[in-house]
């Protein structure tokens, strides 16, 4: 049955219709001051929108509410509260309250707080986000809600990222104030996450342990076919897949989420969705609600959806890009080039403030997304690699450098202009190529972070922008504070003059998969953090430290916390991935190795008895090959086991995640060799699990 789609999108979100029709006039219109100026909800407004909130939500069949959070984890999470009320007469009624909307808590001492808390301080507190719309999922009213300590501390993404937002928005409506826009009171950044996965049959799914524990295969020979031909990307839907993709834009349009794009990727098996972009902390929350639909709905097709950074070995792993940029309350969007001589002022201006913003703090974005996953990606030639650089394309990098040189600038033949602080030429949004080797690029209004794994929170790259380009700004402003109005046009092409010399080696618009810029990025002084333990060794610098204390986005005990979060999690992965490789090898693959090879001694001794020189026989080469791997697998076990141990035993956290990226996983990459090589010698059917060729093209 064909669905109207405009009444579908939005219609298990608490939006502003919504709003509007169920609250009081002068309830609304507070709740809406607090939503678009961060005043403080006074509690008759908050108890009026409970009212609201729970009369909605239990129309549209919820029973239940809960506080949804996003802890230092990997995951959301969420704890569930009836909304009953016992009357003392054996009955009940439906009842929810301000305080209850407003304020949640969950013992805050089960989750990660790297050191902030210990464990038997357990008070924690949730706080609702009412910029963030509630909805309903599973029969339960969901509230998106910051997590923080009894103490203060913030123990979760979403508080620090809110924290950014405003920073940002405070820098950016006063550098656009001293450039003589006094109109705009609120500046928000925008982000449009596109999303990578994996769709592999659930039956399938539940017989490799590997996928089951740890995400991604750890062993398995390659298929014969993999994405070599390059005929999936843009491929025709298969009848399942789409299926799938139809229902999952049905539930996640009803949540109010607006995913538009829909496609095969390069890989087998994979594909993507690409929403409409939308207010930051808004897309974070529909991105991790996006995930959790996605898997949710998987399920119901016998399939299983995985978002691992890299699931499968020899082919294209999943990322996401992050779509950012900057726009004004009136709607302009401070990336956007423009056509008139004021905006174009204010593009250069901000353009140059992500520039420097990127250069100062190169590690703290490659920070934000690192994780053990994440480390297989980049860098292999299906992902950015792990120097962080910008890509501009060809006519925009010209006219920063005639800024730089006080040439004028030619746009293709056109008359010549002089290329002062406000006479950049209007060009097309889609004036270069794209450059999908590049991990920050321009591409027309915006730009795309192309670093983030599948699996990862987009609130980390964001919290990192939002607060390096504040920096940035700042900066400027102190530049520019005592310059006369009629000296403002020098001083900002002067400004923008000297970041461009300081700035431009972050500038690279060739091929960032060559051995030749790993050199080149080397002599530009640029970081080449290859791994998670290398990239986090900077996290924690003086640099980073100041610049995330000064604008009060972490505190120094925040901050530091998250370290240790991030370097347990590193940790922990590895280690769980180590004893599944070893319980797989060991109890999957060895026993019918064993089984093989017996066969094959059976089958020699027989052609034996005909033929006078066995040691030439198939059966007798293959027993040799499968003898020698099989005693390799042996040693690699005993060797990956005893450095999983020592890796363990350190005390030290950085040392520990030390030793499991540089012994343990080169312990699992060397038995993986073996293992491999051994499945590629077996029949199929002596494997317990399915191979690669089964995973990758039976949907």
């Amino acid at each position: 049955m064909a669905q109207n789609i405009p009444e579908l999108y939005g219609s298990l979100v608490f939006n502003d219709k919504i709003m509007r029709s169920k609250l009081p006039k002068d309830m609304y219109k507070a709740l809406k001051k607090t939503i678009q100026n961060g005043t403080h909800l006074e509690l008759d407004v908050a108890n009026s929108v409970a009212v609201a909130m729970k009369e909605w939500a239990i129309e549209n069949g919820a029973t239940h509410y809960t506080h949804w959070f996003q802890p230092m984890t990997n995951v959301t999470a969420e704890k569930h509260d009836s909304f009953i009320s016992p009357t003392g007469d054996g009955q009940v009624i439906m009842d929810f309250s301000g305080k209850e909307l407003v304020k949640g808590e969950p013992d805050a001492s089960s989750f990660p707080s790297g050191g902030l808390r210990a464990t038997f301080e357990a008070r924690g507190y949730t706080a609702w986000d009412p910029t963030s719309p509630a909805f309903i999922k599973d029969k339960t009213l969901y509230i998106p809600t910051a997590f923080c300590s009894y103490s203060g501390e913030a123990l979760d993404k979403k508080t620090p990222l809110l924290r950014s937002m405003e920073t940002l928005n405070r820098e950016a409506v006063n550098m656009l104030h001293l450039l003589g826009n006094e109109s705009v009171k609120h500046v928000s950044t925008t982000v449009g996450p596109e999303q990578e996965y994996f769709l592999v049959d659930k039956d399938l799914y539940k017989e490799r342990r590997d996928l089951i524990f740890c995400g991604r295969t750890l062993i398995g020979a390659p298929a014969p076919k993999g994405q070599e031909m390059e005929d999936h990307y843009f491929g025709a839907l298969k009848p399942r897949v789409s299926a799938y993709m139809h229902d999952l834009d049905e539930e996640l349009w009803k949540l109010g989420i607006p995913a538009k794009t829909k496609h095969n990727e390069v890989a087998p098996a994979q594909h993507e969705l690409a929403p409409v972009f939308d207010t930051t902390n808004v897309a974070v929350d529909h991105n991790q609600l996006t995930m959790e639909v996605m898997k949710k709905v998987a399920d119901k097709h016998n399939m299983v959806c995985l978002l691992h950074e890299k699931p499968f070995e020899g082919i294209n792993g999943s990322g996401k890009h992050n779509n950012w940029s900057m726009i004004t309350d009136d709607g302009c969007n401070l990336l956007d080039p423009g056509k008139t001589p004021s905006e174009n002022t204010q593009f250069l201006v901000f353009l140059m403030a992500v520039i420097k913003a990127v250069d100062d703090y190169a590690d703290l974005l490659r920070i934000s997304v690192a994780s053990a996953g994440n480390d297989h990606r980049l860098g292999a030639n299906e992902a950015p690699p792990a120097i962080v650089s910008i890509f501009l394309g060809d006519e925009l990098t010209e006219v920063l450098k005639t800024i730089e040189n006080d040439e004028y600038f030619s746009n293709h033949g056109a008359v010549q202009m002089d290329i002062g602080a406000k006479v950049l030429p209007h060009f097309i949004k889609d004036n270069t190529d794209r450059n999908r080797t590049s991990p920050f690029a321009f591409t027309g209004n915006k730009f795309e972070f192309r670093m983030l794994g599948s699996a990862a929170s987009v609130a980390n790259p964001n919290i990192v922008l939002n607060t390096a380009v504040a920096e940035s700004l700042r900066q400027f402003q102190e530049k520019l504070k005592d310059t006369a109005p009629e000296d403002m046009e020098k001083a900002v092409h002067e400004l923008l003059k000297e970041t461009i010399k300081e700035h431009k080696r972050i500038i690279f618009n060739g091929n960032g998969y060559t051995d030749e810029w790993v050199e080149e990025a080397e002599k530009r002084g640029l970081y080449n953090l290859k791994t998670t333990p290398d990239a986090l060794s900077m996290f924690t610098s003086e640099k980073n430290v100041k610049l995330f204390s000064e604008h009060k986005i972490f505190t120094k005990e925040e901050l530091f916390s998250r370290y240790d979060i991030w370097l347990e999690n590193y940790v922990k992965t590895l280690h769980i991935e180590s004893n599944t490789m070893c319980e797989m090898i060991r109890k999957d693959l060895m026993p019918p190795v064993f089984t093989y090879m017996e066969q094959l001694a059976n089958t020699a001794s027989l052609k034996k008895a005909v033929v006078s020189d066995i040691s030439t026989s198939s059966e007798a080469g293959l027993l040799v090959k499968l003898t020698e791997l099989q005693d390799k697998m042996c040693a690699g076990l005993e060797t990956l086991k005893k450095d999983t141990e020592q890796a363990e035993d350190l005390s030290d956290i950085s040392a520990s995640a030390k030793a499991y990226q540089s012994k343990v996983l080169a312990d699992m990459e060397e038995l993986r060799g073996y293992a491999d090589a051994a499945e590629a010698l077996l029949p199929e059917e002596l494997l317990p699990y399915p191979t690669y060729g089964r995973l990758l093209f039976s949907i």
